[in-house]
């Protein structure tokens, strides 16, 4: 794309693949909080963490889950 910056373009890449569906994502669920606090970190700490919600810029949890889930529907 003429004009755009590797650093615009990177940018774009990442908010297009945090806001765009993937095609399992209807089935995961999906918190949007990046950050937690409290008793709802202490909920999400207590759980496996395949059975995690998909969270942004959770990178290696939401990993784990999308390997997990396509893995267990074979």
């Amino acid at each position: 794309m003429a004009g755009w910056s590797g650093r615009a373009m990177l940018v774009a890449i990442v908010m297009a693949s945090t806001f765009l569906p993937d095609a399992g994502a209807r089935a995961a669920s999906f918190d949007p909080r990046v950050i937690t606090f409290g008793e709802s970190r202490e909920k999400i700490k207590a759980t496996p963490i395949e059975q995690r919600p998909n969270r942004p810029l959770h990178v290696y949890g939401n990993s784990v889950r999308r390997r997990h889930t396509r893995s267990a529907s074979r």
